[in-house]
């Protein structure tokens, strides 16, 4: 009996240093997994991980950067859980209060760091730029190349001539989300793709050609819109008053071209300004400009091929930004009268 009692306390000391040390070996893995600096004024970095990285080569970039206790346990819980070789490259913002498995989560899944920029409304290839060079996004000098002359697959791009002004109105205004990597024709291309999205899903280019226009006159009448409305609700009405001059043979006469063809938006616009000898100035010149003179929104490339039926030959606006219509000159100067004090 006393033999058997020796041996079964021998056994279940046995067991229970076995215990203590798969307690302690798990232990020491879960300190080595655990985040370099959980506290509050844990810092982020900016990671690259480069193409066609080996498990242990990711594992020594993040040590060296702090971002992990241990580039041991960063390879042996990857190959643990066979996550060897599924590191994806890209640029990577990571803090020193993730865990070396939160790490290696978002290397697995890609979720790369990126950037985002705002293009409103109506901006111009000029104020474009100006927003993304500010934001440290593009080399402006190579950005106005690509702009001129680069080579972009998009139908609607088809037989426009080189040249500074060529993709003015093409790149879609909204938000964008890039990639930190990004080039300057990535930047481009993300907002020819935003504009042949739009135009695939109103069926722009087959509305255009039910109103006798190419892509680009329409285009270029939906930058007009832009440029002149300032509530929706006005922007079918405004193409009504473009499509019926048009039609009549009269001149546009919209202050937005002339502002363009003087190389930007002026508060005012004088009689003088009305004489520029500009393509773009329709006070001077009959029919459409020669192509878009901003970017336009969704709602404005709609009421370019979808005007209201009016026989509105006149607006004009009023202070809260809407604007009087008017089929007469004579009607339109009451409003003028009315509205212009």
């Amino acid at each position: 009996m006393a033999k058997g009692w020796r041996v079964n306390s021998k056994f279940f000391i046995l067991i229970f240093l076995l215990l203590l040390v798969v307690l302690g070996v798990r232990q020491v893995a879960m300190s080595m997994l655990s985040p370099v600096n959980p506290s509050a004024d844990s810092r982020d970095n900016l990671v690259r991980v480069p193409p066609h990285s080996s498990t242990g080569q990711v594992a020594d970039l993040l040590k060296q950067q702090g971002l992990i206790r241990s580039s041991r346990a960063f390879r042996l819980y990857s190959r643990f859980y066979n996550l060897d070789n599924q590191l994806k490259a890209g640029y990577y913002l990571l803090n020193e209060s993730m865990s070396t498995p939160e790490i290696i989560h978002i290397l697995v899944h890609g979720k790369t760091a990126s950037k985002s920029f705002t293009i409103p409304e109506g901006y111009t290839l000029a104020q474009i730029t100006g927003v993304l060079a500010n934001k440290g996004l593009i080399r402006e000098q190579l950005f106005k190349d690509l702009l001129a002359k680069g080579d972009f697959n998009y139908p609607f791009l088809k037989n426009l001539p080189p040249g500074p002004r060529r993709l003015e109105g093409y790149l879609f205004p909204a938000t964008y989300n890039i990639s930190l990597d990004s080039t300057e024709k990535d930047i481009i291309n993300a907002m020819l793709a935003g504009m042949d999205q739009q135009l695939k899903e109103i069926q722009f280019a087959e509305k255009a050609k039910a109103l006798n226009l190419t892509v680009h006159q329409a285009l270029t009448i939906a930058s007009m819109i832009e440029r002149e409305a300032k509530k929706d609700y006005d922007r079918p009405l405004i193409s009504s008053v473009i499509h019926n001059r048009l039609r009549q043979g009269m001149k546009l006469q919209i202050d937005a071209t002339v502002e363009y063809a003087l190389g930007g938006h002026r508060e005012k616009i004088y009689y003088k300004d009305l004489e520029v000898d500009s393509p773009y100035n329709t006070y001077k010149y009959n029919g459409l400009p020669p192509g878009p003179i901003a970017c336009p929104g969704r709602e404005s490339l709609l009421a370019a091929v979808n005007p209201s039926s009016t026989k509105y030959l006149y607006y004009v606006a009023k202070p809260d930004g809407s604007h009087a219509f008017a089929t007469t000159l004579k009607e339109h100067e009451e409003n003028k009268q009315k509205y212009l004090k």
